[in-house]
């Protein structure tokens, strides 16, 4: 309204003319600069082509997913003491396969982001493995090969009882190294015992060379007993590896447990909780005392030669048939026939070198004799239990017969 008067002339035209210059002028910039940003269609497009160029970088930038394996490819003498490692960069895991040359496969886990998997026990020695990842949206494989080194000194355990046999109640898992172990618990967590029906089963260390388990008391009749090993790379002693890895199966029969007790002279041979014989027996002397204790049965033979010599005793004695013998210690106690004994000992007199013995004949093959009779219903792992002998109770060492140690001892005896 201020400017209605400039229709009058002009001079006030022109006036008005920098008058209104003068104005705009004095508008200030930022004002300008607000009208500007919200003018016309052509600010509006170059907004868009920021955005497109912006993604395009982004677009251009990022990196497609690279796998890495340790053991890297092309080792030739890897490590085989810690896992294989498969890992992701910029992506994820879609799946993963490491086989060996020997046909073995390693089965591993993914971490819960998917970029780390790791096997679940580590690649054996001397063998030859491929590794083949595959990340997530990515078509094309990753594989990779490498070998680990082998191993120079080694041990094995032999054991007892033998695979898929059948054994008495007593009978425990021994395992017998052929080189002094060193690490005992990692050598004992490599192996497990495990019974069918399940009963807890403890290990027992009797020395650097022997490794026993059993369960806190027999053994059930029928029981399945699995031996687990898996001690191919365990690292017994410095730098001397383990061999083996497989499962052993064995079974445990019916129940038989035979009491013989000095101070009568008398055998009982009892199975699976019934009376079934009773035998006259004879111990040892005065002067060659027979162990007491617990006693496991963990060798037969029909006829064998035994010689006095071969424990101590000089030349008392070599017979070289002895009927039906049956080793009760390693040390040399055993229960067997005996026929050039008079048949009046038995029962009445201990007149033995420190064995227990039945009433036989020479041969082996009467088979009305006690000797022979105790023999047929016997097997490996019977338990055969001496008392009142004189003599004190032989070591758990000494023979298959840890029996003798209470529980709380034979697990003090464990590594783990």
């Amino acid at each position: 309204m201020g400017f209605a008067h400039i229709s009058n002339g002009s001079r006030s035209a022109r006036w008005s003319r920098r008058g209104i210059l003068a104005v705009l002028g004095a508008v200030p910039a930022a004002a300008l600069a607000g009208c500007s940003s919200s003018s016309g269609s052509g600010d509006s497009a170059g907004s868009a082509d920021g955005k497109d160029a912006t993604a395009s970088a982004q677009a251009a930038a990022k990196k497609q997913p690279t796998i890495k394996v340790s053991p890297a490819s092309g080792a030739t003498r890897a490590d085989f003491s810690n896992p294989v490692v498969v890992t992701v960069t910029d992506g994820t895991l879609a799946s993963v396969k490491v086989t060996g040359s020997d046909g073995s496969t390693l089965a591993g886990s993914l971490d819960s982001a998917g970029t780390k998997w790791t096997s679940e026990q580590n690649p054996y020695s001397g063998t030859k493995y491929t590794v083949t990842a595959k990340a997530e949206g990515v078509a094309k494989e990753t594989v990779t090969t490498f070998s680990t080194k082998s191993v120079g000194a080694t041990y094995v355990g032999y054991y007892t009882p033998e695979a898929n046999s059948t054994s008495g109640v007593g009978m425990p898992v021994s395992i017998n190294f052929t080189h002094a172990v060193k690490d005992k618990a990692a050598v004992q967590k490599a192996i497990t015992v495990t019974a069918d029906p399940a009963v807890e089963v403890v290990g027992h260390w009797f020395s650097d060379t022997r490794l026993d388990f059993r369960p806190e008391t027999y053994w059930a009749a029928g029981t399945k007993v699995t031996l687990s090993l898996r001690l191919k790379d365990v690292e017994g002693s410095d730098g001397v590896y383990g061999v083996q890895s497989k499962d052993v199966t064995f079974h445990i029969g019916r129940s038989q447990i035979s009491t013989v007790d000095l101070s009568t002279k008398e055998m009982t041979v009892r199975r699976d909780g019934k009376t079934l014989a009773t035998y006259p027996v004879t111990g040892g002397d005065s002067s060659h005392t027979t162990w007491s204790g617990i006693m496991v049965i963990s060798e037969r033979f029909k006829e064998t030669r035994m010689e006095s010599s071969t424990v101590g005793l000089g030349d008392e004695y070599d017979i070289k048939d002895v009927p039906h013998a049956q080793r009760l210690t390693t040390s040399g106690t055993f229960i067997h026939g005996n026929y050039w004994a008079s048949s009046a000992v038995f029962g009445h007199q201990n007149a033995s070198h420190g064995c227990v013995g039945l009433h036989d004949t020479k041969g082996a093959n009467d088979t009305s004799v006690a000797g022979y009779k105790f023999y047929d219903s016997s097997m490996l792992g019977d338990v055969v239990i001496v008392k009142n002998s004189g003599e004190k109770t032989v070591a758990a060492s000494n023979g298959l017969n840890g029996w003798n140690l209470s529980w709380a001892d034979w697990k003090a005896g464990s590594a783990v």
